[in-house]
């Protein structure tokens, strides 16, 4: 009985996560309805809530892929309760991720699971466990981007339409960085079942560093171009133009002052 009580306590939902959950979702109808009197604010929260919960779904993804694939201790260490705290250093995987989009609209990768990779057999296993967290991302983006490819925005209150593209501005960022081939990073740990054994250990020191690397490059002027390029793509792949995400990002640095075109233009 106790075993079976603890398993269900081990999948419970956060009451943290639920709670951030409930400020999404008021902030969403205050920027829906025009209810708040500072629309920016509601913005603001609305989306930095949403971001929050990504991360989450971006963990459980893994831990939960992971569990399916044999490592039955994720449940003991909280990753299936959707706890943000529980998803390591809450400084690391959750505040610098949120500096981050509010400096500079990047979606940095977050938070980590510990997988314990002894337990699971197969290399697909363990490049799907690496896979699971940047295609929630990718689920994520196509959902906010919903209502621009199908042609749905009538009706669309302006300043929740351009926080919707911000936010998946912010996705699809973090589903690109995600999915590079760089240690420390998801991509890599998709390929890296496939590697030799030499190689993985000839890269295996560089890990640690694999996220600096690369926003290392992005301060690069030509790459920072190249990366954004792609970005603004697939944006404009999913119906999603400059105007949305340029708008989205304004009112969400509210403590600015509101592009006044953003104003007037929705």
């Amino acid at each position: 009985m106790t075993t079976a009580l603890s398993r269900r306590s081990d999948r419970r939902i956060s009451p943290v996560f639920l709670g951030i959950l409930a400020v999404t979702a008021v902030t969403g109808w205050a920027t829906w309805t025009g209810f708040a009197e500072q629309p920016g604010v509601a913005v603001f929260l609305f989306v930095t809530g949403a971001w929050v919960v990504s991360l989450c779904l971006h963990e459980y993804a893994h831990a939960r892929t992971a569990l399916h694939g044999g490592d039955i201790s994720v449940g003991a260490k909280g990753y299936l309760t959707l706890n943000p705290l529980k998803y390591t250093h809450a400084l690391l995987s959750i505040v610098l991720p949120v500096i981050f989009v509010i400096m500079g609209g990047i979606g940095l990768p977050g938070g980590a699971v510990f997988i314990e990779r002894n337990r699971i057999r197969g290399r697909w296993r363990h490049s799907l466990i690496s896979a699971a967290g940047p295609l929630t991302n990718v689920l994520f983006a196509v959902v906010c981007t919903a209502p621009f490819w199908l042609g749905a925005l009538d009706g669309v209150p302006a300043d929740f339409r351009f926080a919707l593209a911000f936010l998946a501005l912010l996705q699809v960022t973090a589903a690109i960085l995600n999915f590079l081939p760089v240690p420390g990073l998801d991509g890599y740990g998709v390929i890296e079942p496939w590697l030799s054994y030499n190689v993985r250990r000839q890269v295996e020191p560089f890990a640690p560093f694999g996220l600096l690397f690369v926003f290392a490059l992005l301060w690069v002027p030509s790459v920072n171009a190249v990366f954004f390029d792609a970005v603004d793509a697939v944006l404009r792949g999913l119906g999603i133009e400059d105007v949305d995400t340029y708008c989205g990002q304004s009112l969400f640095r509210f403590w600015q002052g509101t592009d006044e075109f953003c104003s007037v233009g929705g």
